[in-house]
């Protein structure tokens, strides 16, 4: 008799949530697609945000009636990034940058700010990450002061910030208490128009819109807190635990892509007096990347379903699904640019997109070499 920890729960997706996935793939192809090819890589897509909020698609991230099922955001990531990264990427920011409002903030915050964020008019960024302090956010070092009118002067810098430094409103991490690590953090919500505020935008390798936020004492009130002082650690781990599974279910969308495009092109080129989908080492490839692709899926829907359900140990399973898909969705991609060959890399070719795309998942909201941390520990705990 097995006495290990409970296996993650079984599931499958019924016949409205495969009809929904087809919908989704339609829009990002039909709709989407072209809003993003007609954007500037590197910056912010407001026609493409707004399209979000015009299909529903964003209400379907913020239900009015709470915080949106895992399943429900792994499904729309999944989806999208089969057909449109840049639309899938535009919606993931708005959940980050604005979940905490919906996880922590206060009914004003949430009114002043949310309407515009589920309609897309309002862009939103989540500002934890630092220069110095990157994987070990509990480490940051902007700095809050308290000023003499009850508030605070936020001091220091911001980096590697993805919508910086065009989002509209910003979830800003910074120490109120020096030397308390995550205890002393406070979470603000900072908009783009305050005092001091400003930044720059950084050219990357990954196509979307990622920056530098420069605070030079930048006024923040009591009604700017997201949660309450010296917690804010706690808002950003609250946001990061609900969005961890679905950035495995983007990678999975990306491994999807790639392995279409490998099957068709394996399946037309001709090589060796046939097509290359007869040669053994390409089958076994083609093999091998659909069976860690399906495994991945498989793993993000189980800790998905997992936290829906308040299943225990959803920190090791979002762990195990944002680790196993992100890796996956690298060595996928990697092997469809072998198969493709050189004309993989020719600029505006779906592979060279996603092998710029799907470098930077194996980094963000925890770096591969974490999760393999905090699943070594919750196997002790």
């Amino acid at each position: 008799m097995c006495r290990g920890r409970p296996p993650m729960p079984s599931f499958a997706l019924d016949p409205e949530q495969r009809r929904w996935c087809a919908r989704l793939r339609a829009l990002a192809r039909d709709r989407l697609r072209p809003l993003a090819d007609a954007g500037t890589p590197g910056r912010i897509n407001r026609p493409l945000t707004e399209a979000l909020g015009e299909l529903g698609l964003l209400e379907r991230l913020f239900p009015e009636d709470g915080p949106v099922r895992a399943l429900d955001l792994c499904l729309l990531r999944e989806s999208l990034a089969m057909e449109c990264t840049e639309a899938e990427t535009a919606l993931a920011l708005q959940g980050l940058g604005a979940y905490p409002i919906v996880l922590s903030g206060g009914e004003k915050l949430y009114e002043r700010w949310m309407p515009g964020i589920r309609a897309g008019r309002t862009v939103t960024a989540f500002a934890l990450s630092e220069p110095d302090a990157g994987s070990d956010a509990a480490a940051l070092s902007l700095r809050a002061d308290r000023d003499g009118a009850g508030g605070w002067r936020l001091t220091g810098e911001k980096c590697w910030i993805s919508n910086a430094p065009g989002a509209d409103v910003t979830t800003v991490f910074a120490r109120t208490t020096p030397g308390a690590g995550s205890r002393g953090v406070t979470a603000f919500l900072v908009p783009a128009d305050r005092p001091g505020l400003g930044g720059e935008p950084l050219e990357m390798l990954s196509p979307h819109p990622i920056g530098r936020l420069v605070f030079d004492g930048v006024p923040v009130t009591a009604e700017d807190v997201l949660g309450v002082p010296d917690a804010g650690f706690r808002v950003a781990m609250r946001t990061l635990n609900l969005l961890r599974p679905s950035v495995g279910a983007f990678a999975v969308g990306m491994a999807q892509a790639a392995l279409d495009a490998s099957l068709a092109h394996a399946g037309s080129r001709t090589a060796f007096g046939g097509p290359l989908k007869d040669l053994q080492s390409v089958a076994h490839q083609l093999a091998e990347m659909a069976t860690r692709t399906e495994a991945a899926r498989l793993l993000v829907y189980a800790a998905a379903s997992a936290y829906d359900e308040g299943a225990p140990g959803i920190t090791r399973h979002s762990a195990m699904a944002k680790l196993l898909a992100t890796e996956t969705a690298q060595y996928v991609v990697d092997a469809a640019v072998q198969i493709h060959g050189a004309r993989a890399l020719r600029r505006g070719h779906l592979l060279e997109h996603l092998y710029r795309e799907v470098r930077a998942p194996r980094i963000y909201e925890g770096a591969t070499e974490v999760q393999r941390t905090i699943i070594a520990k919750e196997l002790y705990r």
